[in-house]
């Protein structure tokens, strides 16, 4: 690892756990703790642990944040209730995508009281939004502040997620069981460090449920202790309900969001491609009145002549990013963007930029594997789904 890399505030813990570690967004975090198909098995079966201190937060308050948003990110954020999140995209002036985000309204909406979004960002693109966000600012009665130095977050992933934090914090069970997909909560998390304040919102990257959990520092405690402590008040809850909770690094959360059909940005995001063109079409609301930021570029983009689809192996060998995709005459028709052997599904999964006409479900293709053409089926995303 280079000096230039930043660590995460949670860092000391990890090393003490023996992970491997990996530049990620600028970030060295950690690949994983021993068994990457353990930790992935984990989160499907009982519950995962990560550290995401490394994506971005970046607060937008004041009278007119919710219209600046509107005018900044492609998703209508001003009517967001507070307690609730939404996924949006920052776009470029050519309609491409500069991030994905997922935003979050923090203020309680009471009457006088003024909208207060928190909007995450990817590690690798925070400064960028940061800087984006600043500029369509501009003229709006609207701040915006990159809080990510001072920002842990810890994400317990997986279908048991709920029993562990319930017994974390046992006062707030009742809330945290009331808590529906994509909200959030202000609670108070004992812990050896003494009570911590966390936003927790459930949301997650892995396709199962499961909580993420943003730690601010305070006047008393750095992130990074707070963080530390956050994650060690998770083991302990897990050991103390008889629940299975594994430490799990990037390895794995990217098998898991593959399998959940998630785009990763550098892979199926970047700002060479419109959202027709990467699957995140719905974040593009077809009617929206807001003059947003890349909206003129977007006239006619649904008609784009690649799109994003699933493709199932129908051998061993999996497909990788930047794999060429070819039709069955060996012509080349597209490129693989995210591919592995899925763990829970047990054949090779991948997700493709290809030509339209090549694009329907059923399609047989075949992935370019140095040199040998591998079959593989054009089938619906995601690949996996929960049971709820």
């Amino acid at each position: 690892m280079t000096d230039s890399l930043r660590n995460s505030p949670l860092h000391p813990v990890h090393e003490a756990a023996g992970a491997s570690f990996t530049d990620f967004g600028g970030w060295n975090m950690p690949l994983k703790y021993g068994s990457e198909l353990a930790e992935h098995k984990a989160v499907r079966g009982s519950a995962g642990l990560f550290d995401l201190s490394h994506m971005g937060e970046v607060r937008v308050s004041g009278r007119e944040a919710g219209a600046m948003l509107d005018h900044a990110l492609s998703s209508t954020l001003s009517v967001l209730k507070p307690g609730r999140a939404k996924y949006a995209l920052c776009l470029t002036d050519a309609g491409t995508i500069l991030d994905d985000l997922i935003v979050y309204r923090r203020d309680d909406g009471a009457e006088g009281s003024e909208p207060d979004f928190l909007v995450v960002p990817n590690a690798g693109n925070i400064a960028a939004v940061h800087t984006a966000l600043n500029q369509r600012a501009s003229g709006w009665d609207a701040t915006v502040e990159d809080e990510s130095a001072s920002t842990a977050l810890v994400a317990v992933q997986g279908p048991r997620a709920e029993a562990i934090l319930a017994h974390a914090m046992p006062a707030q069970a009742e809330q945290l069981a009331g808590l529906k997909y994509y909200g959030h909560l202000t609670l108070s998390l004992p812990t050896d460090a003494g009570e911590v304040t966390v936003l927790v919102a459930r949301t997650g990257y892995t396709g199962e449920d499961g909580f993420e959990l943003f730690v601010p520092a305070d006047s008393r405690q750095e992130a990074g202790d707070r963080g530390s402590a956050v994650w060690n008040a998770m083991l302990q809850a897990a050991e103390a309900a008889d629940v299975e909770l594994t430490p799990c690094g990037l390895a794995s959360r990217d098998s898991l969001r593959l399998e959940a059909g998630m785009p990763l940005y550098g892979n199926e995001l970047d700002t060479a491609h419109q959202p027709h063109a990467s699957g995140v079409s719905f974040a593009v609301p077809a009617v929206k009145e807001a003059d947003f930021v890349g909206k003129a570029a977007l006239v006619g983009a649904d008609d784009v002549q690649e799109v994003l689809v699933g493709l199932r192996g129908e051998g061993r060998r999996a497909a990788r990013h930047g794999y060429p995709v070819l039709d069955a005459e060996g012509n080349r028709v597209g490129e693989v963007t995210s591919g592995a052997p899925s763990p829970t599904l047990g054949f090779p999964i991948a997700m493709a930029r290809v030509a339209r006409e090549h694009a329907a479900e059923g399609t047989s293709l075949q992935v370019d594997l140095r040199g040998k053409g591998e079959p593989f089926t054009v089938v619906p995303l995601p690949f996996y789904r929960r049971e709820r």
